[in-house]
Formats: structure tokens, C-alpha cells, sequence
């Protein structure tokens, strides 16, 4: 059994990228399609779609390419990990690649980019960093 989903779903997202899938199928969490929102608000995938078959959900992730046929995304990393869980600061997630990139944050008002989260001065679990 898979135990971190998220790390899972971000491995799918970067190898269909390199493959340059057009879609990759993810299993669901409630957390993946909160980051899949924020990834599709900065504009790193077309969109995403959540699917029920039977009993079990899964969300059809829709990349995204430039002009060139290259993906947009250049790097999804994982930052905290069930085995060693990451928690910053508003003041610590202000600026991520000098604006480039995109780091999110799950915070007590919800999953949020890192841009987002300074706004509105709340900080907490960093899930990722893409860009």
C-alpha cells in the first residue's frame, strides 16, 4: 500500500510531463485536488478532472506545454514528507525562485501558493515547490 499519495501523484505529474503525455491519471485525495488547483491557478496544468468508478476515485491531470511542445513545468518536488514533516513561517515563504516558482502551503485557511499565503500573513506545512 502506497503511504504518501502526494509524493505518488506528484512522481506521475513529472514523469508524464517528460513522456509528454497529454493526460496522467492520479489516485484521489482530498489534499492532491486542492494542490492540482493551485497548480492549475499559476498555470502549470491545463486543468483536472475528478472520476468515480465504482467505489474509487481517481482525478485525470491534463498537462500543460508551450509553444515548443515543452512542458511548463521544469521541476514538482516534494518538501514534507511523512517521515519528516516541514513547517515555515509566512515571513520564510515569501519568494520562491525570485517569483518563478510556486511553493504550496496547506494552511489553517485552506491549500495555498506561497504568494497567497504571505498576503494573507499565514503560514504552515509546506507540500511542494514546482516550477
Amino acid at each position: 500500500m502506497m503511504s504518501d499519495i502526494i509524493a505518488d501523484g506528484l512522481t506521475r505529474i513529472r514523469n508524464a510531463a517528460l513522456r509528454k503525455l497529454e493526460v496522467t491519471k492520479l489516485n484521489y485525495s482530498r489534499l492532491m485536488e486542492d494542490v492540482l488547483k493551485v497548480f492549475q491557478e499559476k498555470g502549470y496544468i491545463e486543468g483536472y478532472k475528478v472520476i468515480e468508478d465504482g467505489n474509487k476515485k481517481f482525478i485525470n491531470v491534463t498537462l500543460k506545454y508551450d509553444e515548443n511542445g515543452e512542458s511548463v513545468i521544469n521541476e514538482v518536488k516534494r518538501i514534507s514528507k511523512p517521515g519528516r514533516r516541514v513547517y515555515k513561517g509566512y515571513e520564510d515563504i515569501k519568494n520562491f525562485k525570485n517569483g518563478f516558482g510556486t511553493i504550496v502551503v496547506s494552511t489553517n485557511k485552506g491549500v495555498l501558493a506561497n504568494d497567497e499565503a504571505y498576503r494573507q500573513k499565514v503560514g504552515g506545512e509546506v507540500i511542494c515547490s514546482i516550477w
